[in-house]
């Protein structure tokens, strides 16, 4: 057959449609063959329920159920259809309107959506919702796989066809799901007692599956491995607990990165700071030389006061209190000032957006803010009348306090502490 596309226009889901008999999208599911038809101009999912299923009483009877339960359930990622019935039996399942694909065709159009933002997160949160709204209806879905979960064409959110509880009866659990029989939990295929766990087993290797071709999440990892367990006490017991276990190792693993990050800012201060203190040489003492008799000098008329010497009583002693007022103003107006300083300096880095800094980034922005603090205190010191020994001295005390001080506030506001 000879399909002139030029004249049409047609896209390249019409090409391929046409191609394939008119059916675009084509998936095997567990209870028949998906695929997307136009239908009066618009396309429409279809389910072609597989023969030798149909031939199935048991089978038969339970897609009954589920056509009459699917009217009543009400979730925006379950999907809804109508049955096709031909000489009293459904022949296929006629899907709601709406543009939808597998995750297996998802992920083959689109690799790179796996590592956008947000995109793993929001479909197990998705799937969580819907299967939990299911449980509460005494169903489960049993089967999660790239081939029977859909994603809506547009934001790509999660829906839910057909669910395998209402096919527990049928004998051959294997031939059922055929190739998406690594999907479903073991006590399932050897008509064991299930319960809500099985969906949470189904879960874990669906998001093994799509993170395949991908680095999976750290939080991800620990969580979906018990959730994968081969036995069902070794599980979640619901899909809330799983979703809560990988926030709760996310808000860990933040934690203890901030923790480390302020482990580093502290080492590199500490070194800095033994870098600047300077270097005390020892000193070796000898004893004085024996004292030589002088002239005395008030003999010669000198006056004492010339050099801070007043008479007490008898005594002569050194008036250095107006030094020592002088000296306490100074160091007064030196601390006032470089503590506000300060302050303002530390700020730039004890704060969340700087503690997010890679590690190279955090030790260069360290060194500078040392910089600016040493820089700080030998102004503010000889604006001061200060000695750098003196100014350094104090500068020092200030900096550990005010460090000590916001690390303490930082370690509040990770844990939720507010004052």
């Amino acid at each position: 057959m000879r399909i002139n596309c030029c004249n049409r226009g047609m896209n390249y889901e019409e090409l391929l449609a046409a191609r394939n008999d008119g059916k675009a999208n084509k998936s095997q599911q567990p209870i028949g063959s998906y695929y997307r038809e136009q239908v009066d101009g618009k396309w429409r999912g279809m389910v072609d329920i597989r023969a030798e299923l149909n031939d199935n009483v048991v089978f038969a009877k339970a897609l009954q159920q589920e056509c009459e339960k699917n009217k009543t359930l009400a979730h925006n990622h379950q999907l809804h259809f109508t049955p096709v019935v031909e000489n009293g039996e459904v022949r296929s399942l006629s899907l709601e309107l709406g543009n939808y694909q597998t995750y297996e065709q998802l992920l083959k159009d689109n690799p790179a959506i796996i590592a956008t933002k947000d995109f793993l997160d929001n479909t197990l949160k998705s799937l969580v919702e819907l299967t939990s709204y299911l449980h509460e209806q005494g169903i489960w879905h049993v089967c999660y796989s790239p081939r029977t979960v859909f994603a809506r064409k547009g934001d790509s959110a999660p829906m839910l066809l057909s669910h395998g509880s209402f096919y527990l009866g049928v004998d051959n659990q294997q031939e059922l799901y055929g190739k998406d029989a690594e999907f479903v939990a073991p006590e399932v295929l050897s008509h064991g007692a299930i319960d809500e766990r099985c969906d949470i087993y189904s879960i874990g290797k669906f998001l093994q599956s799509i993170c395949s071709q991908a680095d999976m999440p750290m939080e991800y990892r620990s969580a979906i491995k018990k959730a994968v367990s081969q036995s069902p006490e070794d599980r979640y017991r619901t899909p809330e607990d799983m979703l809560k276990a990988i926030q709760q190792r996310r808000n860990t693993f933040k934690s203890a990165l901030t923790l480390a990050i302020g482990m580093v800012v502290a080492l590199v201060c500490l070194g800095l700071y033994f870098d600047m203190v300077p270097e005390s040489n020892p000193v070796e003492f000898v004893k004085p030389a024996p004292r030589q008799a002088t002239d005395d000098l008030i003999d010669d008329g000198f006056d004492p006061a010339e050099l801070g010497v007043k008479a007490e009583g008898d005594s002569l002693v050194i008036d250095d209190a107006n030094d020592r007022d002088y000296q306490a103003k100074a160091e007064e107006i030196f601390r006032k000032r470089y503590e506000k300083e300060a302050d303002r300096i530390l700020s730039k880095i004890y704060n969340k957006s700087y503690m997010n800094n890679s590690e190279k980034k955090f030790l260069s922005e360290s060194e500078s803010t040392i910089d600016e603090l040493m820089k700080s205190q030998n102004e503010i010191g000889a604006e001061s009348g200060l000695t750098p020994e003196r100014s350094q001295l104090i500068a020092t005390q200030i900096i550990d306090r005010i460090t000590e001080q916001k690390k303490k506030e930082m370690g509040e506001k990770s844990l939720g502490v507010q004052k």
